[in-house]
C-alpha cells in the first residue's frame, strides 16, 4: 500500500472516528439522563418508604390507643354488669325489709326510746316492771334499726344507681372514642396502602429506568472498542507512512550520495580541485586518503 493509499485510508479512519465519538457522546447523554432520572426516582421511592413509615408509627399508636379503649370499655362493661347485680340484690333487701317496716315512723318510735329511758330514771319501779319497760325498749329498738337498715339500703341503693349511670356514661364515652380512633385509624391505613402501591411505582420505574442505563452502557462498550481499534489502525498507518518516508528519504539521500561521489571521482580523475564535501565523501569511501 503506498503511502498515499495510507493517507487516503487514515481520513476515512478519521471520519468514521469523528461519527463514533458523536455516537458516542449521544450515548453518554443518553446514559447521564437516564442516571438522573433514575437517581431521582430512587430519592423519591427512599423518602417514600420513610413517609410509609411514619405513617404506620401513627397507624399504630391509634390501633394500641384502640385497644386501650377497649380494654377500658370491656372493664366498665363488667363493673356495670356486677352494679346491676348489686342494685337487684338491694332492691331485693329492700323490698323484703320494707315488708317487716315497722307502722310507727323513725322519730315517734325514737321519742317512745327516749321516753322510757326518761321514766326508768327518774322513776322508782319494782323489778317486774322496769324488766317489762326494759323489753319494751328492745322491740322498738329493734323496729328503729328496721328503720334506719332501710335507709341505709335505700341510700347504697341511689349510690349505686348514680355508680350505675356514670358506669353507662363511661361505657358510652370509651365507645365514641374508640369508633373515632378506629376511623381514624382506618382511613390512615389506606392511606398508607396507597403510599406503599406509589412505592411500588416508582421503585418499577427506577428499576425500568436502571435497565435501561445498563443497556446504554453495554451500547457504549463496542462503540468505545471501535474508538480504539480504528485509533490503533490510524497510528499504525501513521507510523507506516513515517517508516516509508524515512525509507524513501534515505534512497534519496542515499542516491544524491552516489551522484556526488560519481562527480567527486570525476573531477578527480579529470585532476580538478575537490570540495571539501567531496574529499569527505570520497575519504569515507576509502577512495583517497585523508593525510
Amino acid at each position: 500500500m503506498s503511502n498515499l493509499q495510507r493517507t487516503q485510508k487514515i481520513e476515512e479512519l478519521t471520519q468514521k472516528l469523528s461519527e463514533l465519538k458523536t455516537q458516542r457522546e449521544k450515548l453518554d447523554a443518553e446514559i447521564r439522563d437516564l442516571a438522573e432520572k433514575r437517581n431521582k426516582l430512587n430519592e423519591q421511592f427512599k423518602n417514600s418508604r420513610i413517609e410509609i413509615l411514619e405513617i404506620k408509627n401513627k397507624r399504630d399508636k391509634l390501633n394500641e390507643t384502640v385497644k386501650e379503649l377497649k380494654q377500658l370499655r370491656e372493664k366498665a362493661k363488667a363493673d356495670l354488669h356486677l352494679k346491676i347485680e348489686e342494685i337487684k340484690k338491694l332492691k331485693g333487701e329492700i323490698k323484703a325489709l320494707a315488708e317487716k317496716k315497722p307502722s310507727k315512723g323513725f322519730q315517734i318510735l325514737r321519742e317512745e326510746i327516749a321516753s322510757i329511758e326518761w321514766k326508768i330514771q327518774t322513776t322508782s319501779l319494782d323489778l317486774k316492771d322496769e324488766r317489762e319497760l326494759v323489753e319494751h325498749v328492745k322491740q322498738l329498738e329493734t323496729q328503729l334499726n328496721i328503720h334506719k337498715k332501710l335507709d341505709q339500703l335505700k341510700q347504697k341503693f341511689l349510690e349505686s344507681k348514680i355508680e350505675a349511670k356514670a358506669l353507662e356514661a363511661n361505657i358510652q364515652h370509651f365507645h365514641k372514642e374508640l369508633t373515632e380512633n378506629a376511623q381514624k385509624s382506618q382511613q390512615i391505613h389506606l392511606q398508607m396502602l396507597e403510599k406503599i402501591e406509589e412505592s411500588k411505582r416508582l421503585k418499577m420505574k427506577a428499576d425500568s429506568l436502571h435497565a435501561l442505563f445498563l443497556q446504554a452502557k453495554g451500547k457504549t462498550n463496542p462503540v468505545q472498542k471501535e474508538l480504539l481499534e480504528i485509533s490503533n489502525q490510524i497510528k499504525m498507518l501513521r507510523e507506516e507512512i513515517r517508516k516509508e518516508e524515512v525509507k524513501e528519504r534515505k534512497k534519496n539521500e542515499s542516491a544524491v550520495r552516489e551522484e556526488l561521489e560519481k562527480k567527486a571521482m570525476e573531477k578527480l580523475k579529470r585532476g580538478e580541485k575537490l570540495t571539501w564535501e567531496e574529499f569527505q565523501l570520497l575519504a569515507e569511501k576509502g577512495m583517497i586518503a585523508q593525510d
